[in-house]
């Protein structure tokens, strides 16, 4: 393997080693101070750039980076104006005291915690959705605007929008970075819980036009779970849970797309393909969530991607269980996205007219029909299997109109062309 340039392992360092330095250092000075925290720890990639511009790298460049942000902030702590104010004793005792916290802060032990600190205040309940998923990838996973904006289908300008707005408030609210407790610290764990599903699922089914999976998007929502699920606050079995979900999907990452960017459906995927190691990993956090008396949605859905992962083909699926897990899913996550998977199971097991009219049946669904096209195609796909050539072409026309995935256009495109010769025969 090629030696890396300077240049690249400055960049491979941001994107691995930033995060914490922004986490312990916004621990030091407060979120209300994240500004001037990001300007500390760009002025310290910015001169390991020009210092190992002409190669020569220090023994550990990591460590480097985060001695040259601790003598950093602790530069700005002697510089202090309010230490002028006391007399030249106390001054002493109180800049000794700031140092020696900040030592401690980049401890090992500590630098976690504060990445955790991190998180949690990404995830404020005052922010909106989509700021604290946007505030997550730029402080705790060094993406930039244009990376967010890649990765959430949408403009920089807008993801700068975001930014600005969620960083406004971490310093007008001046929101401690601390881990909640008690009832609070469960209703943030939810929050954090979905950014990550959500992050994670915008990895695995990606807006973008011409890249289905993110894998960047999954490793980085896998990372921050793993993070969580190792600290005492988060080792909870809904994080496992979560953990378990990702796992059994990241599995499937090599089968699902051939080498020519074709969607590989479930049914035609080649099993022995799928990641055995994630699938082990997948199963040992399931068997972490089964503690307690907690039933989350994340059971449930690992639970079902558990399901794929053990039937040896997709003809041994045991679809009755399937539905038996979407009614309980149903119970607690009553969405449209979910009726519409409980009625492809109901369908697999030879019950099509009804699926059908279990997806018309989905409240504003109408809506949903001319605005998604995951709807149409599914609604297409069902009436292709019931011999409904029309209503087929109709509705799977509709959902190459409306997606902007090359690899689902050639999807459905396919499944025009089959229901054509349907039509014609």
């Amino acid at each position: 393997m090629a030696q890396e340039s300077p240049q690249q392992v400055v960049d491979h360092l941001f994107r691995h080693e930033s995060g914490k330095m922004i986490a312990v250092l916004t621990r030091v000075f407060g979120t209300h101070n994240l500004g001037m925290v990001e300007d500390v720890v760009q002025d310290a990639f910015l001169k390991a750039a020009q210092t190992w511009r002409y190669g020569q790298l220090p023994d550990n460049p990591a460590a480097w980076l985060i001695h040259v942000a601790k003598n950093k902030a602790i530069d700005i702590i002697r510089r202090e104006h309010h230490f002028r104010l006391y007399s030249q004793e106390l001054a002493y005792q109180l800049k000794t005291e700031a140092e020696e916290a900040v030592e401690h802060f980049f401890l090992d032990t500590e630098i976690a915690d504060s990445q955790l600190r991190m998180i949690f205040a990404c995830c404020h309940p005052a922010l909106k959705e989509e700021d604290q998923i946007a505030l997550t990838l730029k402080t705790v996973s060094a993406f930039s605007a244009a990376e967010i904006a890649r990765a959430l289908v949408t403009n920089e300008a807008t993801i700068q929008k975001r930014l600005y707005r969620a960083k406004q408030f971490l310093k007008e609210v001046h929101i401690p970075l601390e881990i909640p407790t008690g009832e609070q610290l469960t209703q943030r764990l939810e929050i954090v819980y979905a950014v990550l599903y959500l992050l994670f699922n915008e990895g695995y089914n990606s807006g973008k036009e011409d890249e289905l999976i993110r894998r960047d998007l999954c490793v980085e929502a896998m990372r921050l779970g793993v993070l969580l699920s190792r600290q005492t606050v988060g080792s909870r079995p809904a994080t496992f849970a979560l953990l378990a979900l990702m796992c059994f999907q990241a599995s499937r990452f090599e089968s699902r797309i051939s080498e020519n960017n074709t969607i590989i459906l479930l049914q035609n995927q080649d099993r022995s393909t799928w990641n055995r190691d994630l699938i082990r990993r997948g199963f040992q956090y399931l068997n972490h969530s089964s503690q307690g008396q907690a039933l989350t949605i994340y059971h449930i859905e690992s639970a079902i991607a558990a399901e794929h992962c053990i039937a040896e083909a997709f003809e041994n699926t045991n679809w009755q269980r399937m539905r038996y897990l979407y009614d309980l899913l149903l119970d607690i996550k009553p969405t449209p996205l979910v009726r519409l998977n409980r009625a492809i199971v109901l369908a697999q097991m030879n019950q099509g007219a009804e699926a059908i009219q279990e997806i018309w049946n989905i409240e504003g669904i109408e809506k949903l029909v001319a605005a998604q096209y995951l709807y149409s195609a599914v609604l297409g796909d069902l009436y292709w299997q019931l011999g409904d050539s029309n209503n087929a072409s109709r509705y799977l026309r509709q959902a190459y109109d409306l997606t902007t995935s090359l690899a689902e256009k050639k999807l459905i495109q396919e499944k025009i062309e089959q229901a054509e010769k349907l039509h014609m025969n």
